[in-house]
């Protein structure tokens, strides 16, 4: 389960400096800064701007652009379905269904309790063993309804 930061302009100021001269710094400090504090805050558009010389709507554009940003903390554990064609093919919408039944928030949500986010994503690499997913950054391929049920009785842990 990953542990985050709580957000502190400083900390932030500390991420933009040391990346601030990458090639294309603007997705390396996105990165950096969710990994830390576990979303990209609004307060963070305006020190990625100063610190680059763009303007501030040029980083929210990169922010939303990217799905994989996250404009609010996620829960305790990231669940990611891939809705990419051989999961489609391979029944991962009637997966996701009951994800979000039996969580009661549908893609994108957290369960009011912070346990569980559940997140789209289009495509994990694993279409040999599609329909897959991924939590907390463990991959699962082969997804069934039964491992569906083990990985979100885990998450209840």
């Amino acid at each position: 389960m990953p542990t985050f930061e709580p957000w502190t302009t400083d900390r932030a100021l500390s991420i933009i400096a040391e990346n601030k001269d990458r090639d294309g710094a603007t997705l390396p400090i996105l990165h950096a800064l969710q990994e830390t504090f576990g979303h990209v805050p609004e307060a963070a558009a305006p020190l990625i701007a100063d610190a680059l010389n763009l303007s501030r709507s040029e980083v929210h554009g990169v922010i939303t652009f990217y799905h994989v940003f996250r404009r609010q903390p996620a829960g305790r554990h990231v669940l990611k379905l891939c809705r990419a064609e051989a999961c489609q093919a391979c029944g991962c919408d009637d997966l996701i269904s009951q994800a979000e039944s039996r969580l009661g928030v549908k893609l994108g949500g957290t369960t009011a309790d912070g346990r569980v986010t559940i997140e789209a994503v289009y495509c994990l690499g694993l279409c040999s063993t599609a329909p897959s997913a991924m939590i907390d950054g463990k991959p699962v391929g082969r997804l069934t309804e039964k491992k569906l049920g083990t990985l979100l009785a885990e998450a209840d842990r």
